[in-house]
């Protein structure tokens, strides 16, 4: 992902921290000063800013090793201002897992809070917990209270919180998927209204609050009713079947022609009758720049990309687009090429067999 830098690896699965994520650094820092104004405080405000993204790492850590126990592979996890993201390869299918994915991550918030409380009990600190200022209280003790915020806000059944998707899964047992993602989308945005609602009068951090959850849970809806709706279609039946292929020793002036000739962006190199690779729009200008024309297709290629065989569902290629962060796959029969497919390509084919569904003339098409 752009813009984040890779700061660990643990359990096998790659923890990254986005640019923005020094934003809350400084500002901690910032407001630290302005209250202290003491190098201490601040340098106290940064490791328990810190310690805070340490236990939602753990929370995420949490999602992604249940999900691991269903099969379920996690990308990797990214830090953000407002959290931590765990990119898993899939919803568990099961709502049952799902249910436990998705509570994963509160239960462990709640257990760093009850073994901070064990700590504090064991130290006489609880004391603390009666008169508590997170900026110059007990570091343990506002330690316990933020995660205990932690999982308590993500309970909240409202999509992208963990509560949402609680809530689709328990519904999701007695319904559709798709519907059980509309209703649970709907209590989400409920809410998104009632946080803004309050936003006006109390907390302007409320309304931002809203925002992300009404987005939120826009998107969850949005992408259930897509995967709803590619379910059960071959790769054969969306591809590009009309393109233009390379071939390893052609040049970039070769390309250069290709690319003003038509409107395809990206190109598969084939040898020998088999794919060697992907000369994608990107790659090529960066390329084109570097090298000059008459560097060869075999130096700037993108190789490793995976293929998609015709007779695999949609809904596959699409996940196989996600874990590759590429733009384009070639579509492979008995590992020969005859096709490509893309994201647009897969959004034009939904478009055009909706409209035509909606046709009076009900024209079969797909």
């Amino acid at each position: 992902m752009k813009w984040s830098w890779k700061i660990g690896r643990l359990w096998g699965i790659d923890i990254y921290m986005h640019a923005t994520f020094l934003l809350i650094i400084g500002w901690v820092a910032v407001s630290y000063w302005l209250q202290f104004h003491n190098w201490n405080s601040v340098l106290g405000g940064v490791i328990f800013i810190l310690a805070l993204f340490a236990c939602v790492v753990l929370h995420e850590y949490g999602h992604a090793l249940t999900a691991r126990r269903f099969g379920v592979k996690t990308r990797d996890i990214t830090l953000y201002p407002i959290g931590g993201v765990a990119r898993l390869e899939r919803i568990p299918e099961n709502p049952i897992q799902e249910l436990w994915v998705a509570l994963a991550g509160p239960a462990v918030n709640f257990v760093i809070a009850a073994v901070l409380f064990v700590y504090l009990f064991l130290t006489n600190g609880l004391g603390a917990l009666h008169h508590l200022n997170i900026m110059s209280g007990n570091f343990a003790a506002g330690l316990l209270e933020v995660n205990f915020i932690l999982a308590a806000f993500n309970l909240l059944p409202a999509f992208p919180m963990d509560g949402g998707r609680v809530l689709r899964a328990i519904l999701a047992m007695n319904m559709d998927y798709v519907r059980a993602t509309q209703v649970a989308a709907s209590v989400g945005q409920g809410m998104a209204f009632l946080f803004g609602f309050a936003g006006l009068f109390y907390d302007p951090f409320l309304l931002f609050i809203a925002l992300f959850v009404w987005i939120g849970a826009a998107q969850e809806s949005s992408m259930a009713q897509m995967k709803n709706s590619l379910g059960g279609i071959p790769v054969g039946r969306a591809m590009m079947t009309n393109y233009e292929k390379l071939s390893p020793s052609d040049t970039l002036a070769h390309v250069v022609e290709l690319v003003l000739a038509g409107s395809q962006h990206d190109f598969p190199v084939v040898e020998d009758g088999r794919v060697v690779g992907i000369l994608d729009r990107e790659t090529f200008i960066k390329a084109l720049a570097a090298k000059g024309q008459s560097a060869l297709v075999a130096d700037v290629m993108r190789r490793g990309v995976p293929e998609v065989d015709t007779h695999e569902m949609v809904e596959s290629a699409v996940v196989r687009l996600q874990e590759s962060a590429a733009k384009t796959l070639p579509v492979t029969h008995a590992g020969e090429l005859v096709g490509l497919i893309t994201s647009e390509n897969i959004t034009e084919f939904l478009m055009i067999r909706s409209a035509l569904r909606m046709s009076p003339s009900r024209i079969r098409f797909v």
